[in-house]
């Protein structure tokens, strides 16, 4: 299950993109936490703490215990982030105030382990979806989603309804969406196209 960290943050009175500006400059990650029955605050985070917390994360959905100053400690739920483009440096903060039976919504990054027995047989594995979207309390979230495909065969593909989820871990999309597929070897491919009759010229 995903770790809740500590993330201080402090209230800030600044708005306006050139304020907003001037403070990534001090080194702040502009913020804003909201919810259901609490009242939305402003926030600044220190930049460089909230890249460590990223980095030290499988993915950008992260429960964090907010530290507000001045307002207590409050279960949060990192709900969007906005990167620069051309930097990829983050330039806001979204968070979600929520409590231990509040449902939340996260892309999970899904990882396939094994190797397939199409694979063996000269098949190539292809993945469609690399994080898939679940729906749980934040005391199931899990970091990530494994999924063992050393049973898929030639011509075989896995779909969301037949993965194992744990625990109170319930997937957003249809069971038939394909996740990964195994590909006929190439030599197949070819010989089945050389096969094919070339269309009669006019």
């Amino acid at each position: 299950m995903a770790k809740k960290t500590s993330l201080k943050a402090a209230p800030r009175a600044r708005s306006g993109t050139g304020r907003l500006k001037q403070m990534r400059r001090e080194g702040w990650v502009p913020s804003v936490i909201y919810g259901k029955g609490t009242e939305n605050i402003n926030l600044k985070v220190d930049a460089k703490t909230f890249a460590d917390l990223l980095a030290h994360s499988s993915s950008e959905n992260i429960l964090v215990n907010l530290e507000i100053e001045g307002h207590g400690t409050r279960l949060a739920f990192l709900q969007s982030i906005q990167h620069d483009s051309l930097s990829g440096i983050t330039l806001h903060a979204d968070f979600r105030s929520i409590d231990e039976n509040t449902a939340i919504t996260a892309h999970i990054p899904t990882h396939l382990n094994g190797e397939c027995v199409g694979v063996k047989a000269g098949g190539l594995i292809e993945q469609y979806v690399h994080a898939i979207e679940i729906t749980c309390l934040p005391n199931d979230l899990p970091e990530t989603i494994e999924v063992d495909i050393s049973h898929l065969e030639v011509g075989a593909s896995l779909h969301i309804g037949d993965i194992t989820y744990p625990a109170g871990v319930r997937p957003t999309h249809a069971a038939e969406v394909v996740v990964a597929h195994v590909g006929k070897p190439a030599a197949s491919v070819s010989e089945a196209a050389a096969a094919t009759p070339a269309p009669a010229k006019k």
